[in-house]
């Protein structure tokens, strides 16, 4: 025994499964494992012309469809993640991708990247609906933490970070060199305690019934959520 502080017993732990190839399906899009030879040159044309897309990922941009599917096949290979494409229920088109990485299942941690949302997608049900997808199967499976990172000067990315409920934990000054740039990451997370809150945040606001005829929101997201973040962004 020790008189000193050490943290509590995490009651009945045991680490959760690591993610495979899974298709993820909800009520605007459907994620499926990214695969070259179906998703490569569709995902391209739909990516095709927005290069900014690209401005804080580790590739890109990508000036021909063979250079998207050399992409495609090394990051598929890659074990310590797993890539989805998105496809869009009501576009019936492919429209984006996400990834699961960072994978601790002995900590409980993993991690959405590799966002990337074209133009089609962006600021739409389809993309919130995307990151709640694997957010919820993540906590389903048994972890206990689920985080966002992003370039420290990715302002859309923090607030969408913060819309989405997730809670700001700080900067990491210079952690990686990304293209030959510097790069701060900003840190963001939930937690299993926060998520039954944040799930029904995410029903009420995914619900058809919060959208008017012209597809315009009663309530927003980040209103809903912002009951449960522990946090929030001072940049914002």
């Amino acid at each position: 025994m020790t008189d000193r502080p050490i943290g509590p017993i995490v009651p009945n732990w045991s680490p959760p499964a690591a993610p495979s190839p899974m298709t993820l399906e909800g009520l605007y899009c459907r994620l499926e494992p990214l695969e070259a030879e179906k998703h490569a040159a569709l995902l391209f044309n739909a990516f095709e012309g927005q290069d900014a897309a690209y401005d804080y990922l580790p590739a890109g941009p990508f000036h021909s469809a063979a250079q998207y599917h050399r992409w495609v096949k090394e990051v598929t290979s890659d074990a310590g993640s797993l890539f989805f494409a998105v496809f869009d229920l009501q576009k019936q088109a492919y429209l984006g991708v996400l990834s699961y990485l960072r994978i601790a299942p002995a900590a409980g941690s993993i991690e959405v990247g590799n966002i990337n949302f074209s133009n089609g997608m962006q600021r739409s049900r389809t993309s919130t609906e995307a990151i709640y997808l694997v957010m919820k199967w993540a906590f389903e499976a048994g972890y206990r933490r689920f985080e966002w990172k992003c370039n420290a000067l990715n302002a859309p990315s923090r607030r969408a970070a913060q819309r989405l409920g997730f809670s700001y934990e700080g900067i990491f000054r210079q952690a990686l060199v990304v293209k030959g740039r510097n790069r701060d990451t900003a840190w963001f997370a939930m937690i299993d305690a926060e998520w039954p809150a944040l799930k029904e945040a995410y029903r009420v606001w995914l619900d058809p019934a919060n959208f008017d005829a012209n597809g315009q929101q009663r309530e927003r997201l980040g209103d809903l959520t912002g009951l449960v973040r522990a946090a929030s962004d001072p940049s914002l």
